[in-house]
């Protein structure tokens, strides 16, 4: 028998919120910030969808100080373009949340982006106090996908779960799905509305692949 699923942890950008390139416009920012061609690197970025965007300006840039300014300039990129309205959420996506949390289930929304621009999405959606947690790489120690840290945050920091598999771990990348793996999620469902396909989301581990999140709550309803 499948443990009752207690605790959801989702990802935002291509999960619960619509990402529209603004990921790929704010990075082809950053690199022009830093005197770099930015069609070189896309591929790399789109592969690593979901990662901490720190560890990826570190594999493109090498030194910590470049990464770290194409970390800022990425960031206020992303913020110009929130602060522009283009910025939306998946559709269902809050009513999903709402559900979820009417079935009795905690709800932690996570991302790969920092906190400032993580606060600035989740303003600008009016989701400040949707979910019960809001977490960022840097609320986990500093490491973001493919690890685990963020999920296990979620189990510590919640104490709503007596087990990793009452975990359920949504995204819509491998990373996602590794970082639900490697934590001992008991659900780790892919979506396909954003960045990674459903072949790469199964090979990474995905125990479920759905059309979008909204298709979630009628899932663990039926485990």
């Amino acid at each position: 028998m499948n443990p009752e699923i207690r605790l959801v942890v989702l990802d935002m950008a291509g999960t619960t919120v619509a990402d529209d390139g603004l990921v790929e416009e704010a990075f082809t920012a950053a690199a022009r910030h830093l005197g770099e061609e930015p069609a070189t690197m896309l591929d790399h970025v789109r592969a690593t969808m979901g990662e901490s965007k720190i560890s990826v300006f570190r594999h493109l840039f090498g030194t910590e100080g470049q990464a770290q300014e194409a970390n800022k300039a990425f960031e206020a990129a992303y913020a110009e373009l929130v602060d522009g309205g283009r910025i939306a959420a998946l559709p269902g996506a809050r009513e999903t949340v709402e559900l979820l949390k009417s079935q009795g289930r905690t709800v932690v929304l996570t991302t790969g982006f920092a906190r400032t621009t993580q606060d600035a999405i989740l303003a600008a959606l009016g989701w400040q106090d949707l979910a019960h947690l809001t977490l960022c790489p840097a609320d986990a120690g500093g490491r973001g996908r493919p690890y685990p840290d963020m999920v296990l945050t979620a189990f510590l920091r919640t104490a709503v779960a007596e087990d990793v598999r009452q975990l359920a771990v949504v995204g819509d990348t491998s990373y996602d799905m590794l970082s639900g793996v490697r934590a001992g999620a008991g659900v780790v469902a892919g979506v396909l509305t954003g960045a990674h396909r459903r072949a790469a989301l199964s090979e990474a581990g995905a125990t479920h692949v759905l059309g979008s999140v909204a298709e979630l709550p009628t899932l663990l309803a039926d485990l």
